[in-house]
């Protein structure tokens, strides 16, 4: 059976998309990411919950205050990335469920008027849509670097002063560089990673 995706496509999305590891200087503009965004925001999330933001760091001043937050591993090629996003999943997401489910008023008060509740939902959520934001980077014919070699507290400090987000990913975005990529490591085949009962 084939894919209804074409081939092309699915190579763009999936076969040749590597973690990018080296950049060119070439910029990501806001048209590309607008378009990626307005692509991936159709991602699904419960209730319509969607609690994932996102940060660009474009200046290098906003680059110079992460870069000590990154594990060491990951501080050259964060620095050299034309575009640095953050990833992050907002705790009072509940706060916008009214005008994105409004079918269900109640919700925002409800089932999630608990903090911990909130953050659990919203963390797991934001990652999906995360997973989302690296196939949306991939479509706009970017290469993604995501990251997780970061300190998490620092980086919510520095960026997200108030609490109320959390950072998941960091993600260096932008046109391959020399060597950007590594050999491509094995997978599980589809016997060892599905059981069909």
């Amino acid at each position: 059976m084939t894919l209804a995706l074409d081939p092309a496509a699915q190579d763009l999305l999936f076969r040749e998309a590597h973690t990018a590891h080296t950049f060119t200087d070439e910029p990501v503009s806001e048209a590309q990411m607008r378009a990626v965004y307005d692509l991936i925001k159709l991602a699904p999330t419960a209730f319509n919950q969607s609690p994932l933001r996102v940060t660009l760091l474009r200046s290098r001043e906003a680059r110079e205050r992460l870069l000590p937050l990154m594990s060491r591993g990951n501080r050259d090629k964060t620095g050299s990335a034309p575009l640095t996003a953050l990833l992050s999943a907002d705790v009072d997401f509940h706060e916008k469920l009214p005008k994105l489910l409004p079918a269900l008023p109640d919700l925002k008060d409800g089932m999630y008027a608990e903090e911990t509740v909130r953050e659990r939902s919203g963390s797991f959520n934001a990652t999906l849509q995360a997973g989302y934001f690296l196939l949306g980077v991939r479509a706009a014919g970017l290469a993604a670097g995501p990251m997780s070699g970061f300190d998490a507290e620092g980086v919510n400090k520095e960026f997200f002063g108030d609490g109320r987000q959390k950072v998941l990913l960091v993600v260096n975005i932008g046109r391959p560089g020399p060597d950007a990529f590594r050999p491509r490591n094995p997978r599980l085949e589809y016997a060892e990673a599905v059981t069909v009962l």
